[in-house]
């Protein structure tokens, strides 16, 4: 190769080394520019970010006050970004609004003064361009010295959380109360209590933690600590779950011993047999932060509830006799048909939005149950007056029963007086009457809500209360109780006029024939409508306090049994082909007479009954259509809020 060649080569690959050291010190002074920019940027992020999480959790608002703007600042302040009024450089612009999920699954902030549930902070500081960045922006045609720098932060609230709990207004337990408890709770878990109305007051009175109470399960269940989804779809005995609530009670010391030895006295009598699930009890939605769980229930309202669900669990209904005072012994058969819902918790706006396709709801029931309730012929005394009111009316009816029925009063023998021996009239009472009692459940749901401020904060409840039928006369157990078989009531002969061959030397008969003169036949059925009432809780409890309770406005069963009182049918029934219907019109008047007569006797017997058997029995299983209270608690913010965007 000739020297003048090579020396050519030596210029060339001087100017390629001279062109890539300038490219690389201009690549050089990119990254060092984009790097500051860059470190620039991600501080400006963290004062956004912080400024919005501290403005989010404080509550901050944007209407009516400047809060949220002046929480913001303040997070900026101790972070190192000033904003300084008439200071173009740096910026902060805080706004209020909500957060939606369009239909690319995408979170958008919308903004609006008066909302909070996430708030928008978007801070801005110009830094100077840097040489690199300035030169490409010189041949890309625009430079400026200067580039302002944005960065945006969205942070929304913890979403809210509410908890409907439904309750009896028992609040205080006489000795009467304390034997139906005793009567029903005991039958439903199948065994024998003894618990005084004290320890009932005891349990009435005790709110158990329901954290503490889920954890103390998850012990006994070997369910994860923590894993609450898990524990309420886990197979439990009703041993399991009152002696977890014994457990919590004994943590409680002293000030829950009444409320202990009543627990410990129902957990003794339990039935390992029985496979309940907690989650038909309590419902607790996915997602539900864990310090919403850290709330009270009633404990009685939970024994009552364990009872119930192991009662719906099991073919046996209870029965037994209860002495009510004033009235004697009556039989009471009961059984629950489906089991109460105790407490829900979950988030209102899911159950708002899922109002139409009924999912997420936040729903709590009473009970329904089918009670039977038999009163012994002895409670029907006092209708004996007015049997022998009949037999001394000096009216058509007697010729009724003299002519057309052949009945002697006294008795006609071949139409002669009968003196030494004849049939004379003899009337006899029904030996038993009962009343029927279907009470359906009372439940409510939550169908909106409002977090506005921390001031006018409220949760609408929409309660309504089911059908109820009731129903007096003869009635058969087996029918009474049956899954697919309407109960089936019939009339029951109340008074059976009837005869008795007597006479003067050899007394009475002990063989009565009755229907010789037919009878008096009594029957009463009826149903309570629907009520639907829409109850608002403003203000509202916070999760963790004491719930708020309103009393469902539904139809007083005991009223309801006064309206099928009056409405009572007593009707006469001659023996078959004995009596024409012409007859029997020519004595409308009389029969209509004796009817009133008997209708009055019976509503007078019964109405101061019905309180103290139907009031009672319905209290002491917790689900007393009339004074049923729901309980309401709201927590806008259950949590610390976080960063969506």
């Amino acid at each position: 190769m000739s020297p003048r060649l090579r020396s050519g080569q030596r210029g060339a690959i001087g100017l390629v080394f001279a062109g890539t050291l300038a490219l690389a010190l201009v690549f050089l002074l990119l990254v060092v520019d984009s790097g500051r920019l860059y470190l620039e940027k991600r501080k400006l992020q963290a004062v956004a970010d912080t400024a919005a999480l501290e403005a989010a959790n404080r509550g901050g608002q944007c209407s009516g006050s400047t809060t949220a703007v002046d929480y913001a600042k303040q997070n900026a302040t101790r972070n190192g970004f000033t904003v300084v009024a008439n200071d173009n450089s740096r910026a902060l612009a805080v706004s209020c609004g909500t957060l939606l999920t369009n239909a690319a699954n995408v979170r958008v902030f919308t903004v609006d003064a008066t909302k909070n549930d996430a708030i928008r902070v978007v801070a801005s500081r110009t830094v100077s361009t840097g040489i690199a960045n300035g030169v490409w922006r010189l041949f890309s045609g625009t430079y400026n010295a200067n580039t302002t720098l944005t960065a945006t932060a969205v942070a929304a609230l913890a979403p809210p959380v509410a908890q409907l709990t439904i309750r009896s207004s028992l609040a205080s337990v006489n000795t009467a109360k304390s034997d139906l408890l005793n009567l029903v709770v005991g039958g439903m878990l199948g065994g024998n209590l003894s618990i005084t109305a004290a320890g009932w007051e005891g349990l009435a009175s005790t709110d158990i933690n329901l954290l503490s109470y889920l954890d103390q399960l998850a012990i006994q269940a070997q369910v994860t600590a923590g894993d609450y989804t898990t524990l309420l779809d886990t197979l439990v005995s009703p041993t399991q779950l009152l002696n977890a609530a014994v457990t919590v009670l004994q943590q409680n010391g002293a000030a829950a011993s009444v409320a202990l030895g009543a627990t410990s006295a129902i957990q003794l009598i339990a039935k390992n047999t029985k496979i309940l699930k907690l989650g038909d009890l309590l419902d607790i939605a996915n997602g539900t932060p864990t310090e919403a769980l850290n709330t009270n229930v009633q404990l009685l309202q939970l024994i009552q509830g364990v009872a119930q669900l192991s009662n719906k669990k099991n073919a046996v209904s209870v029965t037994g006799l209860v002495t009510i005072p004033l009235v004697g012994s009556v039989s009471i058969t009961t059984k629950v048909i489906e089991p109460p819902q105790l407490s829900n918790i979950g988030n209102p706006l899911k159950a708002k939005q899922g109002l139409a396709t009924n999912t997420d709801q936040i729903y709590v029931r009473t009970a329904q149950v089918r009670t039977l309730v038999s009163i012994d012929a002895s409670v029907l005394k006092d209708v004996s007056s007015i049997v022998s009111g009949i037999a001394g009316l000096t009216t058509p009816v007697l010729k009724v029963v003299k002519g057309v029925l052949s009945l002697d009063l006294p008795a006609i023998l071949g139409g002669v007086l009968c003196v030494l021996a004849c049939d004379r009239t003899d009337i006899a009472i029904a030996t038993k009457l009962d009343i029927y009692i279907e009470a359906a459940s009372a439940e409510s749901h939550v169908t909106d809500f409002s977090c506005a401020t921390p001031a006018t904060k409220s949760l609408t409840v929409l309660a309504h209360s089911s059908i109820a039928t009731l129903a007096i006369g003869d009635i058969d157990p087996a029918k009474a109780f049956s899954p697919s078989v309407p109960v089936d009531v019939q009339p029951i002969r109340l008074i059976d006029i009837g005869t008795r061959y007597c006479s003067l030397l050899g007394g009475c008969s002990a063989t009565r024939k009755s229907n010789v003169g037919g009878g008096f036949l009594l029957k009463a059925e009826s149903t309570i409508g629907e009520r639907t009432q829409s109850l608002l809780y403003m203000p509202v409890a916070e999760m963790n306090a004491k719930s708020t309770y309103q009393s469902i406005s539904s139809i007083d069963i005991v009223n309801s049994l006064g309206a099928t009182l009056s409405g009572l049918q007593v009707t006469y029934k001659p023996p078959s082909g004995s009596a024409s219907s012409s007859l029997l019109a020519g004595v409308a008047d009389s029969l209509a007479l004796v009817v009133n007569l008997l209708v009055t006797a019976i509503q007078g017997l019964l109405s101061p009954l019905l309180d103290p058997i139907v009031n009672g029995l319905l209290s002491g299983l917790g689900i007393n259509l009339g004074n049923a209270e729901v309980g309401a608690n709201l927590t806008c913010h259950m949590g610390r809020a976080y960063l969506v965007i």
